[in-house]
């Protein structure tokens, strides 16, 4: 599990969460309400889901293009168990939740590093971003 999340709220633009992204050098961000993780927004959703659809970046909600009700673990849950969701989910990253609230983000990286530590996608994984923080696409 990658520890600490980012998040914002329903109602912030794409513009918004992008920023936060770029800040944060991350590919996702979880939607939260006051009390709720209500989505997942990568930098793909903005990508295929907005832009791509001539959709306005700034006026658009993340609400809009996030995928809602997201699949979720506990940070005590097996990495068995979050494999399993996301093959049986199609997804690559999960929400890690406790008690209702968000604590981290586990990924397809970060399973690869807990299995086989010495995979080339745990080495990539470990691995900074072509052109060092801030500077590479996240895949």
């Amino acid at each position: 599990m990658t520890p600490g999340v980012a998040a914002v709220r329903p109602d912030a633009s794409l513009v918004e969460a992008a920023r936060l992204m770029r800040t944060q050098d991350i590919g996702d961000v979880l939607v939260a309400d006051d009390d709720s993780v209500v989505g997942v927004l990568t930098d793909r959703d903005i990508t295929v889901r907005a832009v791509a659809e001539g959709l306005d970046p700034q006026e658009v909600s993340v609400k809009a293009v996030c995928t809602p009700q997201p699949v979720a673990v506990g940070p005590h849950d097996r990495v068995t168990e979050a494999a399993a969701l996301m093959r049986e989910h199609a997804v690559r990253r999960l929400p890690v939740v406790e008690d209702g609230l968000p604590v981290g983000m586990v990924g397809l990286g970060d399973l690869a590093v807990a299995q086989e530590p010495r995979s080339a996608p745990a080495d990539i994984s470990r691995s900074e971003p072509a052109g060092g923080p801030g500077g590479g696409a996240d895949a």
